[in-house]
């Protein structure tokens, strides 16, 4: 059975015992579930693995919140202020995912991010066409999508 499944499982049970089902409740006993794993993880040579990937799925989703809130700055000031401080353009971005998850993923976060959305994949899936709202240097862009966005999906789905 799927690890993240035992959990889950674990976790209602919590809710089943304690006898409310609340997201606060729900949460308590996906951690209690994490921590009677970890505490029988020798038993199970695959928690080891689990628990890497479930740090990668939290930092990611750390990580996308704080990109989130810096590229608002940008954004805010822009509408905020007269006149356009902005400098839009269409950037190809070459892709090192690969998984349609991992391009997913990427995109979706892309588009989620102030200032930026993504428009299309190439048909060989090798590239990511974005837009940027603020595109005065577009290698900055690229680079930071690859070192940055894509080592984080990478890492979560891999």
């Amino acid at each position: 059975m799927n690890l993240f499944a035992i959990n889950m499982v674990l976790a209602f049970a919590w809710v089943a015992l304690t006898g409310g089902m609340t997201l606060g409740g729900l949460l308590t006993g996906f951690l209690v579930g994490l921590a009677a794993m970890w505490v029988v993880r020798p038993l199970f040579p695959e928690t080891g693995r689990y628990f890497l990937r479930l740090y990668y799925w939290a930092r990611l989703i750390v990580m996308f919140v704080y990109e989130l809130v810096i590229s608002s700055l940008p954004v805010v000031r822009d509408v905020m202020t007269p006149g356009q401080a902005s400098n839009p353009a269409l950037i190809s971005v070459p892709l090192t995912v690969t998984s349609d998850l991992q391009i997913t993923l990427l995109a979706n976060f892309i588009s989620l991010t102030p200032g930026t959305l993504s428009l299309d994949v190439s048909k060989d899936r090798s590239t990511l066409y974005i837009h940027a709202m603020f595109a005065d240097d577009p290698d900055a862009i690229r680079a930071q999508i690859t070192n940055r966005f894509e080592v984080w999906v990478r890492e979560a789905t891999e």
